[in-house]
């Protein structure tokens, strides 16, 4: 029978989700010739070639892919025997770490952490805050196990390494400042703001998301400031600099100089998913934690409708 380590196995997988051997090593804190005799060893166990070369850098051949199509299996059945092992060992005790991106955990992850607190009091819950990809990287490393972002930054859905969970549809307001012509008029809609000057991030999630509901709404947003923190944004917006959209789990960043207004029509949705690699979902804890999550979200949705 073929010979499969686990170890090495994990390398080889490293090596296809970061493209050099260079960056496999540092990821996994190995030397590049570590890497490298690793994965000689493993083609030699297995009696297939791994790996072949392109330039200066090297590339999995078909084999190896085959190779790890079946590991991803093996990965996470590993991950279901120690979330069961998990359980049998802890049973209403242990740990779950949660990384989340920052409006998400006034929003979710603290009323979750607050029910659990009461329903598992053994239950620990250690929260980090982390942008999207940051998240994902904690999480595939093994430093998280639960992760929170939005569905347009989190790992596709197909992935194989990890479980998505959806959690919340969170809608887009727009922040105006008091006394702007638009404060109170009636059936406002984004593509009524074309010519205003815009505030927002100049890269990431948030830019990507204003600049994509604007050109659904037909045009394309003038980006007068720039800034990713609530607190800067709605200072400028409360200062007449600019008007932006805001998600409504911000709430508790609003300012009263600022006018929230709900839009008439084709208002733009952020969505907001959980995610574990993949298997750990079947562990006692991680699953309390991804209820309590959902619980948090439906009710934070039925006071959005009201």
């Amino acid at each position: 029978m073929t010979e499969w380590d686990i170890k090495k196995l994990q390398i080889l997988r490293t090596l296809r989700d970061r493209g050099t051997v260079t960056a496999t090593a540092e990821a996994l804190l190995m030397t590049p010739s570590a890497v490298s005799q690793q994965l000689t060893n493993l083609a030699r166990q297995l009696g297939v070639r791994l790996l072949e070369a392109q330039g200066r850098r090297v590339r999995l051949t078909d084999a190896a892919h085959l190779v790890l199509r079946h590991a991803e299996v093996v990965f996470a059945q590993l991950e279901r025997a120690d979330a069961e092992l998990d359980g049998y060992l802890r049973g209403e005790a242990g740990q779950v770490r949660v990384a989340a991106f920052s409006t998400s955990v006034p929003a979710l992850v603290v009323p979750a952490v607050r029910q659990l607190r009461t329903a598992h009091p053994g239950l620990d819950v250690r929260v980090r805050e982390a942008e999207a990809a940051e998240a994902y990287e904690l999480l595939a490393a093994g430093e998280v196990d639960l992760a929170l972002s939005l569905a347009a930054h989190a790992p596709a859905v197909n992935d194989p390494k990890f479980s998505r969970v959806p959690l919340l549809a969170d809608p887009l307001d727009v922040a105006l400042p008091a006394g702007h012509p638009h404060a109170d008029a009636p059936g406002l809609r984004l593509a009524d703001l074309a010519a205003e000057p815009w505030i927002f991030g100049g890269s990431g999630p948030w830019s990507e998301i204003t600049t994509a509901a604007c050109e659904a709404a037909g045009f394309v947003p003038e980006q007068a400031h720039s800034a990713s923190g609530w607190t800067a944004i709605l200072a400028m917006v409360e200062a007449g600099m600019g008007v932006a959209l805001v998600p409504r789990m911000a709430a508790a960043e609003r300012r009263t100089g600022v006018v929230m207004r709900v839009l008439a029509a084709d208002q733009p949705r952020r969505h907001v998913v959980a995610a574990v690699r993949r298997g750990a979902e079947e562990g006692p804890a991680v699953a309390r934690v991804l209820t309590a999550l959902r619980q948090a979200a439906a009710q934070r949705e039925t006071v959005q409708q009201n």
